[in-house]
């Protein structure tokens, strides 16, 4: 059953709290099982804090949206142009989708999708050629589900440890 309620809308610095908190709540809930307490929480900390979220959301070229329900905060996604992390993007427009997240009491209720069908509309509004995303190699659950949108395993992969737990992300594309 899909909600049809959700309101996607651009994060403001105004949502820094909000932000914060459903980024390290689904970060916490996707991955808790993958590593040590103590890296988790280290995690969290260095890149969900408050200051950091704002110093993203104080960048015109970090896109956040946050998909609300009601007035609450039920999901989120965040992209930009950056190819910092897999250079071999730069000979296309590309758009890096850093992260989607729905909390899990949303799962399987059309959030993601909501967000996915929004990310991909506005790429092609501004006319990127691929959109491109890091999945964890064993995340097979969001790999089905990137694979419903025709995105594919680029090949490539990189390393994403949380703490001193080694993990490695897989690159998936789809091109536009």
């Amino acid at each position: 059953m899909e909600i049809e309620q959700i309101i996607i809308r651009r994060a403001t610095i105004a949502d820094a709290v909000k932000l914060s908190a459903i980024s390290i709540q689904t970060f916490y809930d996707t991955f808790i099982s993958t590593c040590t307490e103590e890296d988790m929480n280290a995690f969290l900390k260095e890149y969900f804090n408050i200051k950091q979220v704002q110093l993203e959301l104080n960048n015109e070229n970090d896109f956040y949206y946050l998909a609300e329900l009601n007035g609450k905060v039920v999901g989120y996604c965040r992209w930009m142009e950056d190819y910092t992390n897999f250079p071999v993007m730069k000979q296309w427009k590309s758009l890096e989708l850093k992260r989607i997240y729905v909390l899990e009491e949303f799962h399987g209720k059309g959030v993601a999708q909501q967000l996915m069908n929004f990310v991909i509309q506005s790429a092609q509004t501004n006319q990127y050629q691929v959109v491109w995303l890091g999945v964890w190699e064993h995340n097979y659950r969001a790999q089905k589900f990137y694979e419903k949108y025709s995105f594919v395993h680029s090949g490539h992969t990189h390393d994403f440890p949380i703490g001193s737990t080694a993990q490695t992300d897989c690159w998936f594309w789809r091109f536009l």
